[in-house]
């Protein structure tokens, strides 16, 4: 019976070890909620631990809250932990919109959060703008010649439009859109280096901030620089292509003038081949003629006697153009 009595003892001094155990892991959680007027009780903190949500976090985010006067409820900060929010950055997110007098609640700064933007960074950028410098956009006044234009963006985070609304990439591609099309519609590139503020005052006035998460404050121009005569270098390449093309025709041209030409000389031959065959005719008509007895033998003598003369009076003409 002792026996028994004993053992029972053990038990019960190793269960309640183990309870003291198990329960001093929140003493000191419970203790530091308790004297920061927190309100977290030991069941909340056990009941946290079989969530798989830290009780340290939950606990350092409550008595944070409350310390600035902006209590949240231990089931809100669990359920937005257990959303995979963190809970820390949203707290001081709030205490930050509140100390700079910005409208925030829980609600919103927790949907801010889960929708993947840094929302303490986004309430800090509300109370101090951020500057943004874009990168280098290169356009070309009606004149022709290219200007490259650097330009940095004042830019002031819209709490109400983080959540869907556009990041700084389309802030940055709408401003570039907005610098070409300033430079484009100049006369002369002359005018926007004289007074670069044109450019800033039309995209400006653009209201490119439309379905971002920014409100743009100013937009300032960082430098300007000339760049290519776009103008001439397309003229240039015109007069190169028409060169070309001209080039093109008058080879076609030739090629045809070789081939006329040599459809010439071959038709001259031809000609000179049908009077050397013509010619070859004559002797044989003659014969003919002297045997019919239409041609005498003195009509053929006088015939042959002109044509000597004829040849003697080429010979003597000929004579001083070949000295």
């Amino acid at each position: 019976m002792d026996t028994l009595i004993t053992v029972g003892i053990i038990i019960a001094a190793i269960v309640v070890i183990v309870l003291l155990a198990f329960v001093g892991k929140f003493f000191s959680l419970w203790l530091q909620a308790l004297f920061s007027k927190a309100g977290v009780s030991i069941f909340q903190l056990i009941g946290m631990r079989l969530r798989k949500v830290p009780p340290q976090v939950i606990v350092e985010a409550r008595i944070l809250s409350c310390k600035a006067g902006l209590p949240v409820d231990t089931n809100l900060l669990e359920a937005h932990f257990l959303s995979r929010g963190n809970v820390l950055r949203v707290i001081q997110a709030l205490i930050a919109a509140n100390k700079a007098n910005i409208k925030l609640d829980f609600k919103e700064a927790a949907a801010i959060d889960l929708a993947g933007r840094n929302v303490l960074e986004a309430v800090q950028m509300s109370v101090n703008p951020k500057v943004i410098t874009t990168p280098k956009v290169s356009a070309v006044a009606l004149d022709g010649i290219q200007l490259h234009a650097v330009t940095r963006i004042t830019v002031r985070a819209s709490i109400q439009k983080l959540v869907g609304g556009a990041g700084e990439e389309t802030v940055i591609a709408r401003v570039g859109e907005g610098i070409v099309s300033s430079i484009g519609s100049a006369q002369s590139h002359k005018e926007v280096l004289e007074n670069p503020n044109m450019i800033s005052k039309k995209v400006l006035a653009s209201g490119l901030d439309a379905g971002t998460a920014f409100e743009i404050l100013s937009i300032d121009i960082a430098d300007v620089d000339v760049g290519q005569n776009i103008g001439a270098i397309l003229e240039t390449d015109r007069a190169e292509a028409d060169k070309k093309i001209a080039q093109a025709k008058a080879e076609e041209r030739r090629a045809m003038a070789f081939a006329a030409e040599q459809e010439m000389k071959a038709r001259v031959m031809q000609m000179k081949a049908k009077l050397v065959e013509a010619e070859a005719q004559i002797p044989m008509a003659m014969a003919t003629a002297l045997r019919e007895g239409k041609l005498g033998v003195m009509d053929y003598y006088n015939m042959k006697n002109i044509e000597a003369d004829t040849l003697m009076r080429k010979e003597i003409g000929s004579a001083p153009e070949a000295k």
